[in-house]
């Protein structure tokens, strides 16, 4: 399998030099089905909770290893805020976050997704780095502005991002509950605009919504002062040859989005 097959290199303009960015997607690793790669062969699942055997994680934890400076930092994901940093994390330890922050080269900040929305910060000048793991619920709660309010505590400059595979506006059916999540946090007539503009009803399905999850957060990060915003053209769901979904299978392994200071 080759290198572009396996792995998911962020196309985003204007990334610093010094700073390393990599997605991987379900190929090119060990784990048998339903954590397979969809095509026969085994399958790079990297997440411990999903059912898998964790020698097989270990393995295709230890295939993503070759490709970074040094161990990532896992978090225990809780669809939160909570942000890290990475360089305070002692080794064995997995907190209980949902994005972490890095200012010392050779740490790498992961984040565990299968449809939920991976997003990487920087800055322009190559001194921050960030990952945050924003499903609905934490980005509702403000798991974007927590990230970037701590890189910008830690020092960071102008902040831009990337935003890596999650499920498609099109795929995304949502109730209720999840557009008003989103309009208690409205503060202006631009925000309320905006999160309309989000969901759309579904044909024949009353009380229903499409939700366009990368749209979501394209907003919330520019209202936070986060003006380039790169990514947001892959859906899980509807590409099932190179991601996981748990939302397309139930049963499912954990694909990875990282990045780290060279």
């Amino acid at each position: 399998m080759s290198q572009t097959q396996q792995w998911l290199i962020p196309q985003w303009p204007g990334l610093p030099d010094n700073v390393g960015v990599l997605s991987t997607t379900r190929r090119g690793g060990v784990s048998p089905a339903p954590y397979d790669d969809g095509m026969g062969g085994g399958g790079l699942n990297l997440g411990t909770h999903v059912g898998d055997q964790p020698h097989n994680v270990a393995a295709n934890r230890s295939i993503l290893r070759h490709m970074l400076p040094d161990d990532p930092v896992w978090l225990s994901q809780v669809h939160g805020t909570q942000v890290v940093n990475v360089a305070e994390v002692g080794p064995q330890q997995v907190p209980e976050a949902d994005a972490s922050i890095s200012t010392r080269a050779g740490k790498v900040c992961v984040i565990m997704t299968a449809d939920c929305l991976p997003v990487l910060f920087c800055d322009r000048d190559g001194k921050t780095v960030g990952a945050a793991h924003a499903g609905w619920r934490g980005l509702a709660s403000g798991v974007l502005e927590r990230t970037a309010e701590a890189l910008r505590a830690a020092g960071a400059g102008e902040l831009m991002a990337w935003m890596g595979p999650a499920i498609g506006g099109y795929q995304f059916e949502v109730g209720p509950d999840v557009m008003q999540a989103f309009m208690a946090g409205a503060v202006s007539d631009s925000d309320t605009r905006h999160v309309e503009a989000a969901f759309s009803t579904v044909a024949g399905k009353p009380g229903k919504y499409l939700c366009d999850i990368y749209g979501l957060a394209r907003y919330l990060l520019h209202r936070a002062g986060v003006r380039e915003v790169h990514g947001g053209e892959y859906c899980t769901v509807s590409n099932s040859a190179r991601f996981y979904s748990y939302r397309r299978d139930g049963i499912t392994g954990r694909q990875a989005t990282l990045i780290w200071l060279k």
